[in-house]
């Protein structure tokens, strides 16, 4: 309730200020205003509308939108936007109250509709974009949207995620002539939490974690030393860090099992500028290349 009042008394100060300033245009002389969730589903959209729309996004590059607190500048952003892509599948817990609170007039459009979810100890999994075949109805979804919200564009927007769907495919294409190379026994990966289940499911590998779907909680030293008993057991062939969770958990079943750390994977958020993760095509290249690196070449400590 503090949080939503904070939102409330600093949108109207922002709104006041805005007009103060004399950001007062009409419609007709703005750009089409698009607020993304977080930073891998702002590049889709960025990717698919190009110059066409401003895009916003409000969780930025490696930040944790599981534990995000929106803040007063984007409750003006979601307020001012004219469409809003959110992920859905239960991730943004946040967004509901966000959107409702800031009084948009904007139309929200759920990126994931279309994507058969998984389940993940009877939770939904809301991490679909680490699947290229998801990330290819992703890019439908918001094509479509953006062409009724521009529809003077439509064209364009059309062929934008027609191009950026070919790239998809390519990337998809490349890393599973390289995966059917692998062996059953190299085929285990372990990670901080538990966001890969959709690229797992896509190419035949599996991967545990020491955290769930989400990273709130810390497991229990018995559900731990169950996960370390059952990756010696079951020879893990990679292990690896992610940018948006603590290192400390995957080190200590590092020093518990042997298994080298083989780097670092980005699951629920790009790289900052700079990074090897900065949009959503490079987030996945750098992912499936560190992985099938370490698959590829096992090493132990």
């Amino acid at each position: 309730m503090i949080l939503v009042k904070a939102l409330r008394a600093g949108l109207v100060s922002a709104s006041l200020a805005l007009t103060a300033l004399g950001f007062t245009a009409s419609a007709e002389t703005q750009d089409v205003r698009v607020v993304a969730s977080f930073s891998i589903l702002g590049d889709m959209v960025e990717e698919v509308v190009g110059d066409l729309a401003s895009v916003n996004t409000i969780v930025g590059p490696d930040a944790d939108a599981h534990v995000y607190r929106p803040s007063v500048a984007d409750a003006l952003a979601v307020a001012e936007a004219d469409v809003i892509f959110v992920n859905g599948l239960g991730f943004e817990t946040w967004a509901a109250t966000l959107i409702s609170e800031s009084g948009t007039r904007a139309v929200v459009h759920v990126a994931t509709d279309g994507i058969t979810p998984i389940k993940v100890d009877g939770a939904t999994d809301p991490h679909a974009w680490n699947s290229l075949r998801n990330g290819k109805i992703y890019v439908r979804n918001i094509a479509s949207a953006m062409g009724k919200a521009m529809p003077e564009h439509a064209g364009t927007i059309g062929a934008n995620a027609n191009a950026y769907i070919a790239e998809l495919e390519a990337l998809d294409a490349k890393a599973r002539a390289r995966l059917s190379a692998l062996p059953a026994k190299r085929r285990t990966v372990v990670t901080a939490h538990d966001a890969f289940g959709y690229l797992a499911d896509n190419y035949g590998l599996t991967f545990l974690a020491p955290l769930g779907i989400d990273t709130q909680s810390d497991p229990s030293a018995r559900d731990l030393a169950v996960l370390i008993a059952q990756l010696q057991a079951e020879a893990a062939a990679a292990l690896f860090v992610e940018n948006i969770a603590s290192p400390a958990l995957v080190r200590q079943i590092s020093d518990e099992t042997g298994i080298a750390i083989g780097g670092r994977l980005f699951s629920d958020a790009l790289s900052k500028r700079g990074g090897p993760a900065t949009s959503y095509l490079e987030m996945f290249r750098h992912n499936l290349g560190a992985l099938l690196d370490a698959l590829e070449h096992p090493t132990v400590r």
